[in-house]
């Protein structure tokens, strides 16, 4: 038998050191990446509101394109959307989105509210944008709620 053969390893000293370390490191990173989760829903409703900006720019530009200033709706991508003063109408400024997933879309009046969902689902509250057509000579208006973003 042979005496001399050293075995590795750690010693249980070393091992408390780096766990010490790792938890001293994780109380410090977790808080950080939970705020990311609110920023990432503002930067979705942000983002939103852009493409709700750009697609009723779109909409209007085949309006015009159009060159019948009476016509009431125009196909994007297949789909009739219904102009109001040459821009798309509350019930169908999201058929001009190809997609709209993490919101949920209601038309409560003259308006569209795209309201940010949870991951389960449920809305959140003061995470939207709302969509409000065209007036007479106007164009229309994209507002974001992040309150509660």
């Amino acid at each position: 038998m042979n005496s001399n053969v050293k075995q590795g390893g750690f010693t249980l000293i070393e091992l408390v050191v780096v766990i010490t370390i790792l938890g001293i490191l994780a109380a410090f990173a977790v808080p950080r990446f939970a705020s990311l989760e609110g920023q990432a829903r503002l930067a979705a409703t942000q983002s939103l509101a852009g493409s709700v900006r750009s697609s009723a720019a779109l909409s209007h530009a085949l309006w015009l394109a159009q060159g019948n200033p009476a016509s009431v709706s125009v196909t994007m991508e297949g789909v009739a959307i219904t102009m109001a003063n040459g821009y798309p109408n509350a019930a169908t400024i999201a058929s001009t989105l190809v997609d709209t997933s993490g919101f949920a879309v209601t038309t409560p009046g003259a308006t569209a509210v795209f309201t940010k969902a949870s991951p389960s689902g449920t809305p959140i509250v003061n995470c939207f944008v709302t969509y409000t057509p065209a007036p007479v000579n106007g164009a229309p208006q994209v507002v974001v709620t992040s309150g509660g973003c």
